[in-house]
């Protein structure tokens, strides 16, 4: 990226000008662009398309208490918390779930995941792959692989979007597009990535300004290069188009959705918790509407789950948030009638420990976790794998954590065994051949 660097002043609407002068990745709106634009052209599809909206649990969510309790267990391992009945008879979650207790039939529970490590990153969950072995293999973000697979719905709304914020403990942070290349990486919006985005950020005017720049540094670049180019290049001319577009400025645009569906949501806050996410619920909404506006993977980075210590006070400060914005999620989903559509996940790196530390704390725990799906067509009110008395390890139907991902792939249309081809065009296998779609959801 080539980066012209301005004064450090700032617009009056609080973008920095150094921020805007990012020339070659462009950073405006965070789209990545204009390699993200060099994308291919949208695969034929008609209106509706599937997608998927991944909520990542940054830290790690206790199991025991909130989708897979024993009351029965030892008090060392039981906890504070009594399950509750939901609407499906026979299930039962934690009771600081009442609302996801009564969409239980619109969620699948897996309470058997395994295959994780003991690892504090998100790149299991969104590359199939511990972080030093993708890293080593340059192994892409699912979000990418999906990009690359399928290409855009919409000529102005990018194919993957993260809103993950930037965190602290760097290996939340999401994955990159690996060996497929820059224009199949994320669209970041984050921080004044949201504002440039919108229509009223920086006025029209300032865009035919920064265009004129553009043009001009393009005269630059021919003499430097000494070689023919014809004006600026058609993608950075889409670059502008995308910002101009009204269409994803919409999606992000919380003001225009019903006020009661916001607070159905919950609002929540963008300031971190710990090292890791923020509990800000508008971003949910947010990726439902991007999804409709034609994204085919968005991905959010929810809260801090990291309990070694104050596991209970934790969890009754922030899951009453949690329940309602997830909750809220999937029945939004329903009443859109996305159902069929619109896949989501939600889960985290692992599990915690079964024993209650000294600190009322659960430490780490990889050998088994939960996760919850819904949408994408699957067959839901379910519970799917049992854990032990204790709650630390498979007894039942385990998924591995690499059959999640295959499910997505599944949900999409895309072929979990199939290849998308790298940088330099050699084939790379999106999962190992070990990987499965998740038979009970359908």
């Amino acid at each position: 990226m080539l980066t012209l660097y301005g004064s450090k002043g700032r617009f009056c609407d609080g973008v920095s000008r150094r921020s805007f002068l990012k020339v070659g990745g462009l950073a405006m709106g965070g789209l990545t662009l204009p390699d993200l634009l060099r994308a291919e052209e949208a695969t034929a599809g008609g209106s509706r398309h599937k997608s998927v909206i991944m909520v990542y649990l940054a830290g790690g969510l206790s199991h025991q208490d909130t989708f897979d309790l024993k009351p029965n267990a030892p008090k060392e391992i039981r906890g504070e918390f009594n399950p509750i009945k939901t609407v499906v008879p026979g299930i039962e979650v934690g009771e600081l779930l009442p609302r996801i207790a009564a969409c239980t039939d619109k969620l699948a529970i897996l309470r058997a995941v395994v295959g994780l490590r003991d690892e504090h990153s998100s790149w299991q969950n969104v590359t199939g792959q511990p972080m030093d072995l993708a890293q080593r293999l340059k192994t892409p973000h699912f979000g990418s692989v999906i990009a690359r697979a399928q290409g855009q719905v919409d000529p102005v709304v990018p194919p993957f979007v993260d809103l993950f914020p930037t965190m602290q403990h760097k290996p939340y942070n999401a994955a990159g597009p690996g060996v497929l290349g820059a224009k199949y990486a994320a669209s970041k919006m984050d921080g004044d990535d949201l504002a440039l985005l919108r229509q009223t950020a920086v006025a029209p005017d300032r865009f035919a300004g920064r265009r004129g720049l553009l043009e001009r540094f393009d005269g630059f670049r021919r003499a430097v290069d000494s070689a023919p180019v014809d004006g600026m290049d058609t993608f950075y001319r889409r670059a502008f188009d995308v910002l101009t577009s009204s269409k994803v400025a919409d999606a992000m645009d919380l003001d225009r959705e019903d006020p009661r569906l916001r607070d159905r949501y919950g609002r929540g806050a963008s300031n971190h918790l710990g090292d890791g996410a923020p509990m800000w619920n508008d971003q949910l909404l947010i990726a439902r509407r991007l999804v409709e506006a034609g994204a085919r993977c968005v991905t959010v980075a929810y809260g801090f789950w990291d309990t070694h210590s104050n596991n209970f006070g934790h969890l009754k400060q922030y899951l009453p948030l949690f329940d309602r914005g997830i909750s809220a999620l999937v029945e939004d989903i329903h009443a859109r009638g996305l159902e069929n559509d619109v896949t989501v996940v939600v889960w985290g790196e692992f599990g915690r420990s079964p024993k209650i530390n000294k600190d009322a704390g659960r430490e780490h725990w990889a050998p088994v976790n939960s996760a919850l799906l819904a949408g994408g067509g699957m067959k839901v009110g379910q519970v799917i794998g049992s854990t032990d008395p204790l709650g630390g390890r498979a007894a039942t139907q385990p998924v591995h954590y690499h059959d999640v991902l295959a499910t997505i792939y599944k949900n999409l249309g895309i072929d979990p065994h199939g290849f998308v081809p790298d940088v330099t065009g050699r084939p790379i296998s999106i999962l190992p051949g070990t990987a499965r779609p998740i038979a009970a959801l359908g």
